[in-house]
């Protein structure tokens, strides 16, 4: 990737004109080239215009990984809007919240999602247009469609990226155009994408992780291979052979899936040269695993959160040398740790994350107070700098470790607990494929540890505890361990903890559970 780019519509026309009959995507098995795409995009953005939506108006997307969802994205772009890309399996009620936040002028998804809020009278036609996938063909194969240039500058916002909101509102996570190409660049560069790869993503792009890998590929050129979900990890084992895929971004939770899939099917995957992480960091079996089923890739681990894209990578040469590292701060971002009364800490004392860079969010959308909690001054230059609410600490050589979220942080018995701690410990037992801690209210403790497990093989309390005893210290050992088959994930992939302590709850309401450590 060459050049200056001054909005991400460059990223599009510039592979169109570069690479024209390219393959650029594949959706349910179809190939479209740049050319192709660019076309699709010029089409639907000039509709877009006869619909009276114009720069810095708000569009949503509900449709999931379909080529639908892409073509939106960059025709919103490219008439100056600003996109929200949401998941299609959100609860309506979620879908109207954010509609109405967002204050969008246009909505794009199925006929369900459509005929739900019809029936729910959540509709108010007066305010906003509604394009159906099902007509979308109509407005997107105009190919003499008039071509025109994006009056876009790299300080216009560019995306409203909605955050889960499990424990409240979704959050809507302000970007514009120089933050997000700032993030893809640095990525890219680190990652080494270029236009040889083939970049698979079952990952959702209504979510970063998910939407950048498709922003990445078509910065460089790459050819992505976008997969509905990772409901069908055999179809995913295969496409991967099929399309001779050297990229392959997952998280965590889908290590052990795809290990298991392929020690009984055994497919080649031998053209992987690249896992990439972030989301949740990778404990130690992953690593293995992943050696294990990709022999020819190397393992790229990063670190960062949707306010702020990425903060963090490391080098794949540190991966044995500190593997449990988060990485270095990637180009241009500066980063600390602050203790409660902002005081800078030393290395290896641990306190709150502090990042300041141009790919610092621009704030909360309509959410003033907490924007203000989150974005501070910089007493030496004036500009925001985010405060990430991650524990975390750096060692004597710069390298980050994440510690816990200080919303998660655990009080048992007068003493602060971080998750992660106790999971990177019950995590390298052997028969345990994946571990949630989380705390729950006591009358005694204050809050009791809780560790949810899964495992595929028979194992009780008292084997988890005794080996907890031979690792952590004796308020850090869980009072109760519960066993899933699976644990309950969110649509981006990641445990989901509030899930999981909803799920505890009313097993302990049923008698189904008991204390087994005092």
């Amino acid at each position: 990737m060459n050049g200056y780019f001054s909005n991400l519509n460059e990223y599009l026309s510039n592979s169109a004109e570069k690479y024209g009959e390219k393959i650029a995507i594949y959706s349910a098995g179809v190939p479209h080239s740049y050319m192709d795409i660019y076309q699709k995009v010029t089409s639907l953005a000039n509709f877009l215009l006869t619909k009276n939506i114009r720069k810095g108006d708000r569009v949503v997307i509900s449709l999931g990984n379909e080529l639908e969802a892409v073509i939106g994205f960059w025709a919103v772009l490219k008439i100056g809007g600003v996109i929200s890309l949401i998941n299609s399996n959100l609860p309506i009620n979620k879908i109207t919240y954010i509609i109405n936040d967002s204050g969008a002028k246009l909505l794009i998804c199925s006929s369900v999602i459509y005929q739900q809020l019809n029936e729910l009278n959540l509709l108010d036609s007066n305010k906003f247009n509604c394009i159906l996938r099902e007509d979308f063909d109509n407005y997107i194969n105009n190919k003499i469609a008039l071509e025109f240039k994006s009056n876009v500058l790299d300080i216009d916002l560019a995306s409203i990226i909605y955050t889960s909101g499990s424990t409240g509102e979704p959050k809507g996570v302000v970007m514009n155009h120089r933050n997000m190409l700032s993030a893809s660049t640095s990525i890219i560069k680190y990652l080494q994408y270029n236009e040889s790869d083939k970049i698979i993503c079952a990952l959702p792009i209504s979510f970063d992780y998910g939407l950048y890998q498709m922003i990445m590929a078509f910065a460089v050129g790459a050819t992505i291979i976008l997969e509905k979900d990772f409901i069908l990890p055999l179809q995913y084992l295969k496409n991967i052979e099929k399309y001779q895929v050297t990229v392959v971004p997952l998280v965590p939770s889908m290590v052990s899936i795809l290990l298991n899939f392929n020690i009984k099917f055994k497919y080649d995957l031998s053209s992987v040269k690249s896992i990439t992480n972030t989301g949740a960091a990778l404990n130690l079996k992953h690593i293995k695993e992943i050696e294990t089923i990709f022999c020819n890739a190397k393992i790229f681990s990063m670190y960062g959160l949707t306010e702020c894209k990425r903060c963090t990578y490391l080098p794949p040469e540190y991966l044995d040398k500190k593997p449990n590292s988060v990485g270095i701060a990637i180009p241009n971002t500066e980063l600390w740790i602050v203790d409660e009364h902002d005081k800078k800490l030393e290395p290896n004392q641990i306190g709150q994350l502090v990042i300041r860079g141009s790919t610092v969010m621009q704030g909360y959308w309509n959410k003033p107070e907490q924007t203000q909690a989150k974005l501070k001054k910089y007493n030496l230059t004036n500009e925001n700098i985010f405060y990430t609410g991650d524990l975390c600490y750096l060692d004597e050589d710069g390298f980050l470790y994440f510690h816990g979220r200080m919303d998660e942080v655990i009080k048992n018995r007068g003493v602060k607990v971080s998750p992660k701690e106790v999971e990177d410990v019950i995590g390298t037992m052997d028969m345990i494929s994946e571990v949630a801690v989380i705390g729950l209210d006591h009358d005694q403790y204050g809050e009791m540890i809780c560790a949810a497990v899964a495992t595929s093989q028979k194992l009780n309390e008292l084997e988890v505890i005794n080996f907890c005893k031979t690792k952590l210290e004796h308020e850090k050992i869980p009072q109760q361990i519960i066993f899933l088959h699976h644990l309950p994930k969110s649509a981006n992939g990641k445990i989901d903890k509030i899930a999981i302590k909803l799920q505890v709850k009313t097993m302990m309401v049923n008698g189904l559970t008991k204390e087994t450590c005092a």
